[in-house]
């Protein structure tokens, strides 16, 4: 019989685990308490709500807990396998782009047709021009354009971790880690202190709504990306990753630069260009 389970092949066959189940109920349990919240249809929806968050936080605490231990202790993680989280990962990113293709189509859809005439009330809600009349844009070259410098700094801290790691320099990895979690954390604050002083809001008007659902999201993205580096960085200081061996970080650093891309284009096409457009369209 022990014979049966020596592994004879580079492939990791995983151990029976009961995170799927409890992710899917957990999941389950969320979005039922997200509707009914929002419809308010019980009292007791935000707890609903509540446990469903808890459950899949844990989740996925415990998922990539286990995915770790696999990796770091019991050496599962064979070549052929990081090949295919590798695949894995390039796949997850690739549907991240689309998620965000679809928020900068609907705001060219509505920036580069205000008066399309397919859309009757298109006209009448913009007045012709874009940004629609009464929406005062933000001036990029303040907050935004220091938030960008901020997000392409931690590009290169980021990538100086990656460096000091590939060379086994592990003050360099926890140094550039450290300076990556706080210019990503420093980023979110000066978003958070630019949305309390935008001078329109998401509800009623299609340019708050794409603002706020593009810029919003990406913010979320950095949250998580942040949170990623810091468990790198635990994980660092607990000894884990080698030069030949280190995907959890290769893949906190390959999010983290996915990040700062879409961040140019937002900054570009919605901080820069609509501004412009404000600009132009209003008379000053």
């Amino acid at each position: 019989m022990a014979t049966a389970h020596v592994k004879h092949h580079d492939y990791h066959l995983v151990d029976p685990s009961p995170w799927p189940f409890v992710g899917s109920v957990s999941a389950f349990v969320m979005a039922l308490g997200a509707v009914a919240w929002m419809h308010q249809m019980f009292q007791g929806a935000p707890m609903v709500f509540g446990i469903g968050v808890v459950g899949v936080l844990y989740t996925m605490a415990s998922w990539w807990s286990d995915v770790i231990r696999e990796a770091e202790y019991q050496h599962d993680h064979t070549r052929v396998v990081q090949l295919s989280h590798r695949y894995g990962m390039i796949l997850f990113i690739a549907s991240e782009v689309m998620f965000f293709v679809a928020w900068f189509w609907a705001y060219f859809n509505a920036a580069l047709f205000p008066a399309d005439p397919v859309h009757a009330a298109r006209a009448e809600l913009f007045g012709g021009v874009w940004p629609p009349k009464g929406i005062e844009t933000f001036d990029p070259w303040h907050l935004p354009l220091l938030n960008t410098l901020i997000l392409l700094t931690s590009g290169t801290t980021v990538t100086w971790a990656h460096h000091a790691l590939l060379h086994n320099d592990r003050k360099g990895l926890k140094q550039g880690l450290i300076f990556t979690i706080l210019l990503g954390a420093t980023f979110s604050c000066v978003q958070v202190y630019e949305y309390t002083h935008a001078s329109f809001s998401f509800a009623g008007n299609v340019y708050g709504a794409t603002f706020f659902m593009a810029t919003g999201f990406h913010g979320f993205h950095v949250l998580v990306g942040t949170i990623f580096l810091a468990v790198c960085l635990i994980r660092a200081y607990a000894g884990h990753f080698t030069p030949k061996q280190h995907l959890g970080f290769e893949f906190a650093a390959w999010y983290w630069h996915f990040v700062d891309v879409v961040w140019l284009f937002l900054f570009v096409c919605i901080y820069v260009w609509g501004h412009g457009a404000s600009t132009m369209a209003h008379g000053g």
